[in-house]
C-alpha cells in the first residue's frame, strides 16, 4: 500500500503539466498526497475494521475534502447516504491496492475489489479496473511472475498488456477512464526493473500522473519488495497522523515490512 501512496504523491505534480520522459525528481516542494491516497487508506480501513467500504471511503473523504477529487465524487462525498453513480472512471482502481495485500485466495481478492469500487463505481468498467488492479497485486505478491500476472489479469479483464510503454507514451495523454488509465499503468509496472522505474513509467506516460503511478506503484512493491528507505522516508512526512496510522496499523496487521525512516 506505501508503494500506491508513494506514486500518489511523487506524480501528484505531474498531472497539470504532463512529462513524457523518465528523468524528473521524486519529490517536489509542491508534492502532496491526493484523493488517491486518501482513498486507499480508506479501503485498507475498511478492511483493518471488518466495516464496510461506503462507510470507510465516506468519512475518510470527508475529512480531506480537498484532496482533489472529481466533481462526481465530491457529489458522492457530500451526500449523507450516498449512492453508487455509474462511474467507469479510474477512481476504483486507484485506491484498491489493499484489498489484493490483504486477502489470501484470488476469488476473495476479486470479489472484496468489486465490493469496494461498486459503492461509487459500478459501471462494468468500475468494476473491472478495480478487479484488474487488486488481481495483479494479489499475483505479484504470491507468484513473483510478470508472465503470470499478464496472462491472470489479461483473462480476468479483456485488457491488452502487450503494448511496449515505447508506442503508447507519444500519443497517449490524459484519461480518467479504467479502460484508458489501467491498462498503461500494468504495463508500466510490467516494464519496471524495480519499484521507482515502475512509478517513472507511469508519470512518463503524460497522463494522469499520480493516479497512474498509484496503481503501478502499488503492484511494484507487492513484487519487488519493500519500497526503498529513501522514497518510504519521505512518504510518511507527507501525510497526517491519522493516515499515517492506519497504514502503520495495516503493514503490522498483515505482517509487511514498512520503512518509515530513510
Amino acid at each position: 500500500m506505501i508503494g500506491a501512496i508513494a506514486g500518489d504523491i511523487i506524480g501528484s505534480v505531474y498531472e497539470g503539466r504532463p512529462v513524457k520522459t523518465k528523468d524528473f525528481p521524486l519529490f517536489l516542494p509542491a508534492c502532496r498526497f491526493t484523493d488517491d491516497s486518501v482513498l486507499t487508506i480508506a479501503v485498507a480501513r475498511a478492511i483493518l475494521e471488518n466495516t464496510d467500504y461506503r462507510s470507510c471511503v465516506h468519512e475518510t473523504g470527508r475529512r480531506y475534502p480537498n484532496a482533489g477529487y472529481g466533481g462526481s465524487f465530491i457529489r458522492w462525498l457530500l451526500s449523507d447516504n450516498p449512492e453508487p453513480y455509474h462511474s467507469w472512471g479510474n477512481g476504483s482502481a486507484m485506491r484498491v491496492s489493499p484489498v489484493g495485500f490483504a486477502f489470501d485466495d484470488i476469488d476473495t481478492v476479486i470479489e472484496e475489489a468489486g465490493k469496494s469500487a461498486a459503492i461509487s463505481h459500478d459501471h462494468p468498467e468500475g468494476i473491472k479496473g478495480a478487479q484488474a488492479v487488486a488481481a495483479a497485486v494479489y499475483y505479484a505478491r504470491t507468484t513473483r511472475d510478470k508472465n503470470t500476472i499478464k496472462k491472470e489479469v489479461e483473462a480476468l479483464s479483456g485488457y491488452d498488456l502487450d503494448r511496449p510503454l515505447e508506442k503508447i507514451r507519444p500519443s497517449y495523454g490524459f484519461d480518467v477512464s479504467c479502460q484508458g488509465s489501467v491498462p498503461e499503468a500494468i504495463i508500466a509496472f510490467l516494464e519496471s526493473d524495480c519499484y521507482e522505474d515502475a512509478v517513472r513509467n507511469a508519470v512518463s506516460l503524460g497522463g494522469d500522473a499520480d493516479t497512474q503511478a498509484c496503481i503501478a506503484g502499488g503492484i511494484a512493491e507487492a513484487f519487488y519488495g519493500p519500497v526503498p528507505a529513501h522514497i518510504a522516508g519521505p512518504v510518511k512526512t507527507h501525510l497526517p497522523a491519522d493516515l499515517a496510522s492506519v497504514v502503520t496499523r495495516f503493514y503490522e496487521t498483515y505482517q509487511l515490512f514498512l520503512l518509515w525512516t530513510p
